[in-house]
């Protein structure tokens, strides 16, 4: 298998018209469950490509499937294309300078992120109709995963139940399969109702909502030495009870973030939590009402498919950057910290170098660090045998969810980075197609994994999508 494969020229036959599309959703950053122009650019393309649609999958607005062929197995390839609060930044420059002050911006490449995905999925398409080789492609544009859990909703709604493998990737600096490794999560807002008063004349009639906030805090603070090191706690205060001091605050709102390495461990993490925030009502004589946002489970790694991956990853090689993609990379670089560089080599276990970009393969067995976070793909790898790339799309050391990433949105590098990871997902799905034995090797290693237990989700039956919550 090489460049001149059938597979990969389909996609170089249809990258043109993916890359606009990835400018174009770049250029409308949407966040949490808001996508609706990102989603009818995704829509628009899988109509042009002859896809059969279906949208509002699980009562989702900004969710979509789109599926083509006939029988045979199903393999699913996963998009995203929501964006980040107050990261506005103009693309193509090393300075910060946002298009829109607290404007919206790509800060984790989902722009570049669903267009390759949707890429994969429609060369795969083609192979298999040109072919006459029955299986079905599936594209699904899923919303909301920075903080809104859109998979777990979709996962729990069926629309993965007859998926056979599922294929992602997601922008980075490096060009390697995924570490299949990501914290376990939950969203949880704690709801504090008081009693107001006038602070000086009346303070012993008022019960601060905004004073259990602040003992919630402290608790929290304190379990922090007392659980492990792995797991994470970070809050947001969404209403504060009012900007007047003489007036004691009759409510307030924090939103918690609880990570931990497992679906257990996150679970009993939440609980702890949830008896400091009742506590602290307990100690301000309020109400305190805990509601469940979004959560996700920890991702579920595949051996199988990731040495399948992996091999096609060393046949393609990383994408062929040229000077003018180094020297944009370099100066991105001038605008890091020597520690924000070395950190991102520590988390792939090799020794630090000078290069701007990456123009080699992680090794599969190199000694990682890495840096984990929360995403909601887990929830599907619960379900579905599920095997994710890595491809560098930004300058070696580049922090996610900055401004140094939406400038690097658009680069000619990024393009050649999404179109050399279409690739690979595209060579992945026609390998587990053609390949039984890899297919049932898959899904052999999931059923090992999870055990006889199966996939429990982390969301409550009664919790549903929150459609408003990139309004707090």
């Amino acid at each position: 298998m090489d460049n001149r494969n059938d597979l990969w020229r389909q996609v170089d036959a249809s990258k043109e018209r993916f890359i606009a599309l990835s400018e174009r959703v770049w250029g409308m950053p949407e966040v949490c469950y808001t996508e609706q122009r990102s989603v009818a650019e995704h829509v628009a393309e899988l109509r042009h490509q002859g896809f059969r649609i279906t949208e509002n999958v699980a009562e989702i607005p900004t969710a979509v499937i789109g599926e083509a062929g006939e029988g045979g197995p199903v393999i699913a390839f996963l998009g995203e294309y929501d964006a980040l609060p107050g990261l506005s930044q103009e693309a193509g420059i090393a300075t910060h300078k946002p298009i829109e002050d607290a404007g919206h911006g790509h800060g984790c490449g989902h722009n570049l992120l669903g267009s390759a995905a949707l890429l994969a999925a429609t060369a795969m398409k083609n192979w298999l109709a040109e072919n006459k080789i029955p299986g079905r492609v599936r594209y699904y544009g899923c919303p909301a995963e920075e903080g809104g859990a859109a998979k777990a909703f979709m996962v729990r709604s069926g629309a993965f139940d007859d998926a056979d493998v599922a294929i992602s990737w997601h922008p980075s600096s490096f060009w390697e399969v995924t570490p299949p490794l990501s914290l376990a999560n939950t969203r949880a807002d704690f709801i504090f109702t008081g009693r107001a008063a006038h602070a000086a004349a009346s303070p012993h009639l008022g019960r601060s909502a905004l004073d259990a906030v602040e003992l919630m805090s402290v608790g929290v603070n304190y379990m922090r030495e007392h659980m492990p090191s792995d797991a994470r706690v970070h809050y947001a205060l969404l209403d504060t009870g009012g900007i007047a001091p003489n007036v004691v605050q009759a409510h307030a709102r924090v939103r918690y973030s609880i990570r931990a390495r497992d679906l257990p461990g996150m679970l009993e993490l939440v609980e702890r939590v949830r008896k400091i925030a009742e506590g602290a009502a307990l100690m301000t004589e309020t109400k305190m009402e805990m509601r469940i946002i979004s959560a996700v489970s920890n991702v579920v790694g595949n051996t199988p498919l990731e040495k399948a991956m992996h091999g096609i990853l060393e046949e393609l090689g990383a994408p062929h950057f040229d000077e003018t993609d180094r020297a944009f990379a370099r100066d991105i670089r001038s605008t890091l910290s020597p520690q924000e560089i070395a950190s991102s080599w520590r988390s792939i276990g090799l020794p630090e170098t000078d290069a701007p970009l990456a123009d080699f393969v992680v090794p599969l067995d190199a000694p990682r660090n890495p840096m984990i976070g929360s995403t909601d793909v887990g929830d599907v790898s619960w379900v579905v045998p599920t095997v994710q790339a890595h491809a560098p799309t930004v300058a070696i050391g580049t922090p996610f969810h900055t401004w140094q990433v939406v400038a690097q949105g658009k680069s000619p590098a990024a393009h050649k980075a999404m179109v050399q990871v279409a690739k690979a997902m595209a060579a992945t799905g026609a390998a587990v197609l053609s390949d039984p034995a890899l297919m049932a090797a898959a899904k052999a290693d999931l059923k090992t994994r999870i055990g006889k237990d199966g996939y429990v989700s982390p969301l409550p039956a009664e919790v549903k999508p929150p459609l408003n919550m990139s309004r707090g």
